[in-house]
């Protein structure tokens, strides 16, 4: 198991694209690593169709999104035809091959409530951010017969990028261009030098002044 904070542990696996080393593979960039039950499954084709169709977006913002099937290469490359052809989109992230399960098992991805057809627990569908220093920055977790929203996974990255050089937090819902909550660590004092676009107290029953809005930093 993976804990938010931890360095993501590096790993050396076949996949798609050849041989992967994992750290080496993320280099400096900000990464996303999701797990899929099985290839040629109707559920993992719709996921892998949209992250085609959203490449653009993730690349844009630094992003390299690399996917794992408990399956063998052979059988993920045949399965990337159906997921172009279903896409009308090019496949150009690398999907692992696990067919052991070891990575499954050493990251907790296992679904034990879903198996294959020789009775093997198949994978869950995690969804793992790191960032640019190794850590894991996200992670969550559906069971294997609940789809991802990619939509979500997208707004997370614009979060946890924002967040991590800019003394704010996001509020429930927030998107990209909206307000963004000030961190109680911020003193009253040093609004002004962190906000130049200025700060908003929200007055709360209470009447503590913990509410504290700003535009989103740039």
């Amino acid at each position: 198991m993976v804990n938010l904070g931890d360095v993501f542990p590096d790993f050396t696996a076949q996949s798609s694209k050849g041989e992967i080393k994992f750290h080496e593979w993320l280099g400096d960039s900000w990464g996303i690593l999701f797990s899929h039950p099985a290839d040629y499954t109707p559920v993992c084709t719709t996921e892998l169709s949209r992250a085609a169709a959203m490449q653009k977006d993730f690349a844009k913002r630094g992003v390299k999104m690399i996917a794992l099937s408990c399956d063998d290469v052979e059988s993920h490359i045949g399965w990337i035809e159906d997921i172009k052809d279903y896409s009308k989109c090019e496949f150009e992230h690398p999907i692992i091959a696990d067919p052991k399960r070891n990575l499954a098992v050493k990251l907790g991805m296992l679904d034990p409530d879903e198996k294959d057809a020789a009775g093997l627990p198949l994978t869950a569908r995690c969804v793992f951010i790191i960032g640019p220093d190794k850590r894991l920055k996200l992670s969550i977790l559906y069971p294997a017969t609940t789809g991802r929203n990619f939509d979500e996974i997208l707004r997370v990255v614009d979060a946890l990028q924002l967040t991590a050089t800019k003394k704010v937090a996001t509020p429930v819902d927030w998107k990209q261009g909206e307000a963004c909550m000030v961190l109680p660590s911020v003193k009253a004092e040093d609004e002004a030098k962190f906000f130049p676009k200025g700060v908003t107290y929200v007055e709360v029953k209470s009447g503590k002044k913990y509410m504290r809005t700003t535009p989103q930093p740039e």
